[in-house]
């Protein structure tokens, strides 16, 4: 414990936390009794509570918890109702009719007059798609919106969905967080100090960079399988710690429910190097652990000033110039899957079994000799991370100068390093990306060109015609063995070009206090907590 922490003792570090936690959950404690409040930290803050907004983890768990959509996924990822009750789908797969749950109410609040709050009825469902898709809201989820003609109204209780093209992927996009419904009132009010949405949990307050607090939705229209109304908890808080390491001696002492995630600092003192739980905390902490949608990879920006990059000699060279099984054993204690294959992960349609590059350091070396030769330079390249991969960087840093590569890692927070990838402004980055929805289609959007950021999430600037054509064939495809077969083509594509150097397929590892009950785990790393219960202990 005490190698976590250097040149402050460990019971120093221990009071100091201890009681900045106290005093900043003492107005909490007063509101409700513990074991109703769940807490988890968000070390890297939270952007918005704006659904429009929710293009990542810290932001789409916090808008779970706030909004619904018409549909949703389940652990198994399997498309549910949510606030469509039931849907049908015209024989051309071009309309999309919903007809709306009863009885569900917006959160209160003053907007909406002596009643405190509302019905939701379909007008709000096209107030907000026509606002994600509006170029004034400027959402980074605004292409969610691309295959859409039309969204009306059909009467309060019925909305019909028009597509300019089939697609038989656009049922699992809405279940996406940007797809999340908002009453039309929010056009005259703050998202920051007034998000109202129809979820299990309200919006209490935020105090930037310290804590956010949801409280429960009384009225909320769900309830479980006895009868009971949901959710359980009374409130969720939500702190701001930046360090992993506070996070996590916050989380071992039972002051946090919730740890989502290894980061190096801590993973030897939790899991063994086989990726168990150590015994010594077994009686108090639950792992759980499932096969993750998520790539990690590193990615090129094409159209940068680098000519190493641009050159795909040494994009492949980097892609067979380190081991990714010794990185994914020595480095994740085993949790992960080396990422040998395409882009598109373990698990999910449209995976290819065929191996693309593996540890191939002779090879790599005569590509850098070929590229040199050209050149008559020696290729420089800076990956771009932030601290809690730093170690990943590191070992490619070291791997790659042994095929002649020279490496310099850049570190950087993760708002920064998310606000330059978009912006262009790195020549290469640590990067991950999470399926929002189950179908291939959602990893090999980032390659399509008329997806380039900041726009879209093209962070590559990668265009290809024979990629593009691809997949806009595949949108309109229903049949889904041809879709997958398309898939794999777009995959292949990638991975010869190289935009990209896949690093390992994750798994989600949670880590949950053990009186914690119904906390599910599922491939997306979803977090809902309209079910979870706390057992009051003893």
């Amino acid at each position: 414990m005490k190698t976590f922490f250097r040149n402050i003792p460990i019971n120093h570090l221990v009071l100091g936390l201890s009681l900045c936690l106290f005093f900043a959950c003492k107005e909490d404690s007063k509101l409700t009794k513990d074991h109703l409040v769940f807490r988890y930290n968000e070390h890297a803050n939270i952007s918005s509570l704006d659904p429009a907004f929710a293009k990542d983890q810290r932001n789409i768990w916090a808008c779970n918890q706030l909004y619904n959509s018409l549909v949703r996924l389940n652990d198994s990822l399997q498309v549910e109702p949510d606030l469509a009750k039931t849907w049908s789908i015209s024989e051309d797969q071009k309309t999309y009719t919903f007809f709306l749950q009863k009885g569900v109410f917006f959160h209160q609040h003053p907007i909406f007059g002596k009643d405190s709050t509302r019905a939701f009825l379909a007008k709000d469902v096209v107030y907000s798609f026509n606002r994600l898709r509006s170029p004034k809201i400027a959402s980074p989820g605004s292409w969610v919106m691309q295959s859409v003609e039309e969204v009306i109204a059909v009467n309060d209780s019925v909305v019909k969905i028009s597509l300019k093209e089939a697609f038989p992927a656009f049922l699992g996009l809405l279940s996406m967080k940007f797809c999340s419904v908002v009453p039309t009132e929010m056009e005259n009010l703050d998202f920051r100090s007034s998000p109202i949405g129809t979820g299990p949990f309200y919006f209490k307050r935020w105090k930037a960079n310290e804590k956010l607090v949801f409280r429960k939705n009384k009225r909320y229209f769900e309830k479980d399988e006895n009868g009971e109304q949901l959710p359980y908890l009374e409130a969720v808080a939500i702190t701001f710690l930046p360090d992993k390491q506070s996070e996590f001696l916050q989380f071992i002492q039972g002051n946090l429910d919730f740890l989502s995630g290894l980061d190096p600092s801590y993973k030897d003192e939790i899991i063994t190097a086989k990726g168990k739980l150590r015994k010594k905390y077994a009686p108090k902490i639950a792992m759980q652990k499932t096969p993750y949608l998520n790539t990690e990879y590193l990615g090129i920006f094409l159209e940068g000033n680098n000519p190493a990059l641009a050159s795909a000699k040494i994009r492949k060279a980097i892609n067979i110039g380190f081991d990714k099984q010794k990185m994914v054993t020595y480095l994740r204690n085993g949790i992960g899957i080396p990422a040998n294959y395409g882009f598109i992960p373990k698990g999910l349609p449209g995976f290819s079994d065929k191996i693309y590059y593996t540890y191939q350091p002779e090879k790599a070396k005569a590509l850098v000799t070929a590229y040199r030769k050209e050149t008559g330079k020696i290729p420089q390249v800076k990956i771009s991370t932030n601290a809690s991969y730093l170690d990943l960087c590191e070992y490619i840093q070291q791997e790659l100068r042994h095929i002649g590569i020279q490496v310099e890692i850049e570190i950087m927070t993760p708002s920064t390093l998310r606000q330059q990838r978009s912006a262009g402004k790195l020549e290469s980055f640590r990067a991950s990306w999470i399926a929002d929805y189950p179908d291939a289609e959602n990893y090999l959007s980032l390659f399509y060109s008329k997806n380039f950021s900041p726009n879209g999430p093209n962070y590559t600037h990668f265009s290809d015609s024979a990629f593009d054509a691809l997949y806009e064939k595949a949108k309109y495809t229903d049949d889904r063995n041809k879709r997958q077969q398309l898939y794999k083509q777009m995959d292949a594509i990638i991975m010869n070009k190289a935009p990209i150097v896949p690093l390992y397929y994750d798994e989600v590892v949670r880590f949950k206090q053990s009186n914690v009950q119904g906390l599910g785990i599922n491939p997306i790393n979803l977090l809902n907590l309209s079910r979870v219960k706390k057992i009051p202990e003893n």
